[in-house]
């Protein structure tokens, strides 16, 4: 849940900045680039530390060297949160975070099934999960 409220919250924070003369942020489509970007940097931060542990095990057995996978997904979190803040990568990084999201929704459903925690925390169940899941794709489609 915390990735929903940094996505929410710093939306509006961006965005009563537009409101505020702060041009960069004025509309609707910067403050929620800042915003998925403030998001990506965020989960991708849960890849190496003390979380990093509570992801390798939310990654499906069948896949070989689930630590790899949670590092080459945090990087590639991280270079999407740059791409999609550049008019000239935005697009690009928007179809593939989309893509990314697609794939390691599997990670999320074992999370749910197999009632995984995160940080100690319980991971929020399918349907939850489902729905962020459903916001966070239409953040990042809009984004780019």
């Amino acid at each position: 849940m915390i990735p929903f409220y940094a996505l929410i919250v710093s939306y509006l924070i961006f965005w009563v900045l537009g409101l505020l003369g702060v041009s960069h942020f004025e509309g609707w489509h910067t403050p929620m680039q800042g915003a998925v970007a403030v998001m990506l940097l965020l989960t991708a931060s849960a890849h190496w530390g003390k979380r990093r542990p509570d992801l390798i095990r939310m990654v499906p057995p069948a896949f070989p060297r689930p630590d790899l996978i949670v590092t080459i997904t945090g990087w590639l979190e991280i270079a999407a949160a740059i791409g999609i803040l550049f008019p000239a990568t935005s697009r690009v990084a928007s179809i593939c975070l989309i893509v990314l999201l697609i794939a390691m929704f599997p990670a999320n459903v074992r999370a749910a099934r197999h009632k995984l925690t995160i940080g100690g925390e319980p991971t929020p169940s399918l349907p939850v999960r489902t729905v962020l899941q459903l916001v966070f794709l239409a953040a990042i489609y809009l984004a780019g």
